[in-house]
This record gives C-alpha cells, sequence and structure tokens, in this order.
C-alpha cells in the first residue's frame, strides 16, 4: 500500500514478491540491514527505488523513516570520516563549479586559516564500497576529508555565492537579450516618438478640437470593436468545443516519473505557509521525486521562521534570497532556478491549492506534445466569490479568461499571456530563453510572449488550482494597477522592433498580440471617454429630431452601444459559460456590477500609467489569508 502522500507503487508483474530487483538495489539493501534498517521498510523502500528510477537510500529519505543526519552520520563512521551536521558558508569560497552544489550537492571545500582546507563529501550507499577501499589504500585521505548532509552542503554553497548570484540574475537577461528586458522602460526612440504623438495629439485638439475628437472617437471605437470580437469569437468557439474537450492521455506506466519541481515565491506570506505546504503535500508525485522550493526574501524573518516551524519533509527546500533590488517575485524565481533540479517545473503562488493530479496531467501532456509546447497553463478558479462584488466579478473574469479565452488561443496556435501561477515548463527550454525578466511586474505575460515569438508555443491543461480573489476595493487596486503597469512594460518590450517582432510571430499571432495587449490597455484607459461619448451622441440625437443630416452621429452611436454592451455581454457570458452551478451561484446576480468593475479597471490603468513613469518596477504587494469555508470550493 501506498502511503498518504506516496503514489501506488507501479508494477510490472502482478507478484510483488517475484520482482526482481537490480544488483545494486540488493547491494544497498543488504548494507541498510547491516545499519539497522527494518527488513519490511527496507522491501517496500527497494519496491519504490525500482518504480521510480531512484535508489533504496532515495526512497528512505523521502519517507521519512530514516532521518537524514543520523543516516549521513552513520556513513561517516562507516568510513571512519569527521562528520559535520552544518557547514560554516563563511569558510566555503565562491569559485567555479559552486554552482553545480545547489543541485547536485556532493562535495564542497572549506578553508581554514590555520590548518589545510578540508574537503566535505556526500556519500551515498551505491558508492560506500569504492570510497572504503580508497581510504584503506590512503588512509593519510582522512585528515582532509568529511562527510555531511545534502541540505548542509546545498545551503552552504547557496549562501556562499548568493551577492554573486543575485547580482548576475538582475543583470543577466538584459545583457544577454536586452531586446526582451523590460529595464529600460523606453528604448531607443520609444521616448522620442511618444512625444511625438502626445505633442501632435494636444497641438491637434487646440487647432482643430472637433475633427481631432472625431479621429479619437473612430480609432477608440476600432480597438474597442476588436477586443470585442475576439471575446465574441472566444465565447463562440467555446461553446463549439464544450463537448469534445480533449484530455492528454497518461504515458505509458513502464517508464519512470522524472523529478519535477515546484517553486513558490513567499513574501511576508507567514500566515499562509501551513495551508500551502498542505496543498502541496497532496500533490500525486513520488516525494522522491518532487524539487519544492519556497523562495524566501532574507529580510522576511516571520516568513522563513513559519517554514521552519512546519517541520518540512526531504523534498521541500527554503531558498533564502538576498536583498537586492528589484524586490519582485520573477527576481526571486530566477535566483531560484539554477538549483532546480527537475525536467519540468511549475510555478505557484502562496495562497495556491493546486489540484493534487496537476502535475501528472502536465507530465501527460507535455509526453504528448510536439518538443517546441514548452509551457502548459493550469486554468485558475476563483472559490471566494461569494465575500464581495470585487470578488464575484474577479471570479468571473477568471473563468472567461482561464477557461474561455486561452483555451482558445491555445488551440489556434495564437501566443497566450500566461497567468501569474500554475505554469508548467520545460527545465531546459525555459533556462535557454532566459528565464523569467526580473524587471517585468507581470512576468508570467512577458514571458508567454516571448517564448511564442522565438518559436516555442503554449498549451492549456484542465486541471485547476484555486485561488482567493481580493475583497477589498484597495487590494483589488493596487493588484491591478501592478498588472496594467506589467502589460504596459511588456507591450513596450516587444514593440521596440515592431518589422521585427511581426516576422518572428508571423502577422496573424501578431495583430492578435496588439488586440490582447494594446487593445486591453487602451480599453481600460478609455472606458470612461467611450461613455462620455456616448453620453454627448445620445445628447446630440435628442437634440435633432430628423436625425437625417446626423448619419455619422447616429452610426457612432450604434457603434458605441455595441462596444460597450456588447463587450459587457460578452464579459458576463463567457464567463458564465465556462462556470459550474455552483461558482454561478456563488456569483449570483452581482454580475449587474460589470460597469462599475470596468470604470474601476480604467482607473487602475491610469494610476498604473503614472507608475510607469515614477516607480515602474515596485511590486503592489497583494495580502493573503488562509481558506477558512472549504464548502465554498467548486468541484473541479
Amino acid at each position: 500500500m501506498a502511503t498518504k502522500n506516496e503514489l501506488p507503487v507501479r508494477r510490472s508483474q502482478p507478484d510483488a514478491a517475484a520482482e526482481r530487483f537490480t544488483p545494486a538495489l540488493k547491494q544497498e539493501g543488504r548494507l541498510l540491514l547491516q545499519m539497522g534498517i527494518g527488513k519490511p521498510s527496507i522491501a517496500q523502500a527497494m519496491q519504490r527505488a525500482q518504480a521510480h528510477g531512484t535508489t533504496v537510500e532515495e526512497e528512505l529519505l523521502a519517507s521519512g523513516e530514516i532521518d537524514e543526519t543520523i543516516c549521513f552520520e552513520a556513513l561517516a563512521e562507516t568510513l571512519g570520516l569527521e562528520f559535520m551536521a552544518t557547514i560554516d558558508s563563511s569558510r566555503v569560497q565562491d569559485i567555479e563549479g559552486l554552482d553545480t552544489q545547489i543541485a547536485r550537492p556532493e562535495i564542497v571545500r572549506i578553508h581554514h586559516a590555520s590548518r589545510p582546507p578540508v574537503t566535505v563529501i556526500v556519500p551515498t550507499l551505491g558508492r560506500l564500497a569504492e570510497l572504503s577501499a580508497l581510504l584503506q589504500r590512503t588512509p593519510l585521505l582522512r585528515r582532509s576529508l568529511a562527510v555531511s548532509t545534502p541540505s548542509a552542503v546545498r545551503e552552504a554553497a547557496w549562501r556562499a555565492g548568493s551577492q554573486r548570484r543575485v547580482s548576475a540574475v538582475t543583470r543577466s537577461l538584459f545583457e544577454t537579450a536586452p531586446l526582451h528586458s523590460a529595464r529600460v522602460t523606453f528604448w531607443g526612440k520609444q521616448g522620442f516618438y511618444t512625444g511625438i504623438v502626445l505633442c501632435t495629439m494636444v497641438a491637434a485638439a487646440v487647432v482643430a478640437p472637433l475633427v481631432s475628437m472625431l479621429i479619437l472617437h473612430i480609432l477608440l471605437t476600432l480597438f474597442y470593436l476588436a477586443n470585442f470580437l475576439v471575446r465574441l469569437y472566444a465565447l463562440v468557439f467555446a461553446l463549439v468545443q464544450e463537448r469534445g474537450e480533449r484530455r492528454p492521455e497518461p504515458p505509458d506506466d513502464a517508464d519512470p516519473l522524472p523529478v519535477y519541481s515546484v517553486l513558490v515565491a513567499l513574501y511576508r506570506e507567514e500566515n499562509v505557509v501551513a495551508q500551502l505546504v498542505h496543498a502541496l503535500n497532496q500533490l500525486e508525485w513520488p516525494r522522491s521525486r518532487l524539487d519544492i522550493k519556497l523562495i524566501c526574501e532574507e529580510d522576511d524573518a516571520a516568513t522563513i521562521a513559519a517554514l521552519k516551524a512546519l517541520r518540512l519533509a526531504r523534498e521541500y527546500e527554503i531558498v533564502v534570497v538576498p536583498v537586492h533590488m528589484p524586490r519582485t517575485k520573477p527576481k526571486a524565481l530566477s535566483y531560484a532556478l539554477p538549483g532546480v533540479r527537475g525536467t519540468y517545473l511549475t510555478v505557484y503562488d502562496a495562497e495556491d491549492r493546486p489540484h493534487p493530479g496537476q502535475l501528472r496531467e502536465a507530465h501527460s501532456a507535455f509526453a504528448a506534445a510536439p518538443p517546441r509546447v514548452i509551457c502548459l497553463q493550469a486554468p485558475l478558479i476563483i472559490t471566494n466569490a461569494r465575500q464581495s462584488w470585487w470578488s464575484a466579478l474577479f471570479a468571473l473574469e477568471y473563468a472567461g479568461l482561464f477557461r474561455g479565452l486561452l483555451p482558445m488561443l491555445s488551440l489556434t496556435g495564437l501566443p497566450l499571456p500566461l497567468g501569474g501561477t500554475s505554469n508548467h515548463f520545460r527545465t531546459a527550454e525555459l533556462r535557454k530563453i532566459g528565464g523569467w525578466d526580473p524587471y517585468n511586474v507581470t512576468e508570467d505575460a512577458d514571458l508567454g510572449l516571448r517564448l511564442h515569438r522565438l518559436g516555442y508555443r503554449s498549451r492549456v491543461i484542465f486541471k485547476p488550482t484555486l485561488e482567493e480573489a481580493p475583497v477589498a476595493r484597495s487590494v483589488w487596486l493596487g493588484q491591478r494597477t501592478r498588472w496594467f503597469k506589467g502589460w504596459l512594460q511588456t507591450w513596450l518590450v516587444l514593440m521596440r522592433k515592431p518589422g521585427q517582432l511581426a516576422g518572428e510571430m508571423g502577422w496573424p499571432a501578431f495583430i492578435v498580440f496588439q488586440i490582447l495587449i494594446a487593445g486591453l490597455l487602451l480599453s481600460a484607459l478609455s472606458h470612461p471617454i467611450i461613455v462620455g461619448f456616448l453620453a454627448y451622441l445620445t445628447w446630440l440625437m435628442l437634440d435633432d429630431s430628423t436625425h437625417t443630416e446626423g448619419w455619422l452621429t447616429f452610426w457612432l452611436f450604434t457603434c458605441d452601444i455595441v462596444n460597450i454592451a456588447g463587450s459587457y455581454a460578452v464579459f458576463i457570458s463567457l464567463g458564465r459559460n465556462r462556470m459550474n452551478t455552483h461558482e454561478k451561484r456563488a456569483v449570483g446576480w452581482r454580475w449587474m456590477f460589470v460597469p462599475l468593475y470596468w470604470l474601476a479597471m480604467s482607473l487602475a490603468a491610469w494610476k498604473a500609467l503614472l507608475e510607469l513613469r515614477t516607480n515602474p518596477f515596485s511590486w503592489n504587494k497583494t495580502p493573503h489569508v488562509p481558506v477558512k469555508d472549504h464548502s465554498e470550493e467548486p468541484s473541479a
């Protein structure tokens, strides 16, 4: 039987007793028996090791049946070497090759002022006989060798190279691919062209105000209409595809599962870390094949203390990021990336409760997809829609985005502006494209569009991640301001060389990018203006009883009505169409507040425009609290 957090062991034969173990596993079993480990524990660990492609030692450590410190202290005693439970990182030199030890901790060199340096090793049962023979041939080696745990070596390596590493992370993308970095807000002549456009608009408004207003009205109407049509197409697409969704088939069980890394960036999240760890403990993946990194800021003592108080299992690692500007989530993720061990990795947020089978589904989807599909987006579902009209409309918006718009973009091969969590990546390709941009405050959308322009593709999967939406106006406004600022950064970065971008993306993807990002920004910024135009045109038409000379007024009025009413309607319909009955009841009648919600988005967009000029890299932190009522969670 599998333990609570362990998958059932997969066997090629029905009779477990007849299972054949490799000579290496048998040798490990004999050594562990000599060390006093019980036969039942060894037998179960051998079965898991055979199924997972690991070692007996790894399985016993992952299951918690043997303590890491006790295990390696016993190995040190067997070898006749000194054991170091902790390593003073100030005595570890930051030399070339040190970074390999944060992913594969095996050896580190400690320097002393008064005696020769000591090489600290992490022995394994598989190499124990070899090491013993070497020490018997050259007994003087014992003076310069010591044994420690993988955790101690890894932590010492992280700390010894921390300042160099965090400095390199903030410079890397800008130095290797400056065209893709948001470190400079206006690139080349972008600032000059922006100034020319603004001056021209002001001059035109002074010289010919009516003509200028008419041209502006027509341009905004066209952008609004394009945005409306894309979402209307997504709604029709969702209705057509509703009964024909294809789920990825699980891969052949004969192959061991790869290591899967999970990254969670945390800052001032001491209230929710227990909930987070509980959710991650439910993931249906062998614990010996998990690599979970909880990334904390060095000055966030409360969150670090809360995590240490939980007595985390061996698959967890607390990665401490030195204080360094910019203080953003993508910088924290990029800092942890060199230590990732997984063939695949995913990113979660502090408040997330991912579906236990999400890693399994992502692995199946990657196995079935062509190599250029390097990213998968899981849907995000809001579970606190009842708490306020802000959270209700947030839930409606997320349902339309993650279960309506993004699946349409995925199946039509168009670029996906990713969500900030539950993204799954092929690790090697993520490193190849430069990882996350530390200076972009919506690193998700930026990365999704960058990988598309570089020839890679993204798709969606179906097992969701549950989240909580902001319930207060101030929290919602701060979060949405950051999002709009990041989308502005992303648009400016991609539009540095529009011709090159169109050639790399292809014209259909380039046009959709303009509609989704530029159209979203313009529609949010201009929503009060469009409403004002509509009110003004209504007054003109009421004042003109014949309408015969006001044909342009009539058609502009008609377009405004279609744009505004149609946009509200498709926003509501796309969201409700993808919701189940429980979610619809939670939202209730509060969909009627959509006009106010859109005006609030306009306020956030204008605040973002101001922040882009005054404080482009500031991160408006969204506070989180634990979920109290799990009965509100929809069935996934």
